[in-house]
């Protein structure tokens, strides 16, 4: 097995030993163990935030699978435990909401659940606040470590608990939503590092579940991301019908390359390669007066990496060689356009980032995880 079988760039080399893992105990088992025996770790889901080395990964890759069992649901007006009625699996198409009357619901998934179908499933019930966040690849374990985010929406607005395994108390730890310290593509899980004899791509943390808490209702949250307003046909601050929310966000995922596709290499991907560039309000001020700027808390600014990129020289398309490229859809993602080495995408990712250095002072950061590699 190699990692580029196993990511969605497709790039990445030999895997030394491989877990498959579909409960927590199975994800404690083989953590502890490749822990005890002093081997390199590394914890993946979807592999869909992972830039991987071509040299061989000499350690332990734990593969986090969905069991592709019902969620554990805290709505008891309605439904059981078991997140089904009588106990009974259901397909989500055909899934009944849950009553409003119950006020609110909260869902525990564990860690290697595909994340789109967490979301399907929420949207079937009637569970609000991660609609907007359809059609991310990955799991559902990785969501809290990077507050994934898109269209306006960031889980942490709704993640209500993250149960981990702490790799160097060797114990069950849980984090309630105040204590995971969430900011952009940020949190505890993601800032810290293992400390073991061996450098580890995967953290002191292990996600094992994940717990979520919604309002219910058939209308979304409020959305907040203008093009997905615009979409829509609403303003933004409005609220739409969930399923037509997560509708209009797969055509938009799609029409950049963010929706999975075999035959697409634009979606042959890591997704956004690089963070939105949080400045200081004399950096943000250094801007050209037409370059986005968004309130970040504490006089700070967020700008946008692609607005960046596509005034930086960088068009879609653009190639340092052959086989890595920037999307053709899409300027913040860089693309595997076929037989790509992970020396192609550092050669590539470096370029973009000069070029954004170079016209503006800013080094973009990247945002998947880097495995044997230095950007």
């Amino acid at each position: 097995m190699r990692l580029r079988d196993l990511t969605t760039l497709r790039i990445g080399g030999p895997v030394t030993h491989l877990v498959e893992a579909r409960t927590d105990d199975e994800v404690i088992d083989a953590v502890s163990a490749a822990d005890e025996a002093g081997r390199p770790l590394l914890v993946l889901g979807g592999g869909s935030n992972l830039v991987a080395s071509d040299e061989p990964f000499d350690g332990t890759v734990v593969l986090l699978r969905d069991p592709e069992d019902p969620p554990l649901l805290d709505a008891t007006c309605e439904v059981g435990a078991s997140g089904e009625p009588d106990g009974i699996p259901v397909d989500p198409a055909e899934l009944t909401p849950l009553d409003p009357t119950c006020g609110g619901a909260i869902v525990e998934y564990f860690a290697g659940v595909n994340w789109d179908r967490a979301v399907r499933y929420a949207i079937a019930r009637e569970m609000v606040g991660i609609e907007a966040l359809s059609g991310i690849p990955g799991t559902v374990g990785a969501t809290p470590i990077q507050n994934v985010g898109a269209y306006g929406q960031e889980v942490s607005a709704t993640i209500s608990r993250v149960r981990t395994w702490d790799r160097e108390r060797r114990a069950v730890r849980t984090f309630f939503a105040a204590d995971c310290d969430f900011s952009y593509r940020d949190s505890v899980f993601k800032r810290t590092r293992h400390t073991g004899p061996l450098p580890s791509a995967t953290g002191r943390y292990v996600v094992l579940s994940v717990t979520f808490q919604h309002g219910l209702g058939r209308l979304s949250a409020p959305i907040r991301y203008a093009q997905l307003a615009g979409a829509l046909g609403v303003e933004v601050g409005d609220r739409a019908p969930m399923q037509e929310v997560r509708r209009a966000v797969l055509a938009l995922r799609a029409s950049k390359g963010m929706v999975l596709d075999p035959a697409d290499h634009d979606t042959w991907s890591a997704g956004s390669f690089f963070t939105n560039p949080i400045l200081e309000a004399d950096g943000a001020a250094a801007l050209p007066p037409e370059a986005p700027r968004f309130d970040a808390g504490d006089g700070r600014v967020k700008t946008s990496a692609a607005w960046l990129i596509s005034h930086s020289g960088v068009e879609r398309g653009h190639a340092v060689g052959e086989r890595a490229a920037v999307s053709t859809k899409h300027s913040l993602a860089l693309t595997n356009r076929g037989g790509a080495s992970s020396e192609d995408l550092v050669v590539l990712a470096r370029d973009v980032q000069d070029r954004v250095e170079q016209a503006y002072g800013i080094h973009l950061v990247p945002e998947p995880v880097r495995l044997g590699l230095q950007l």
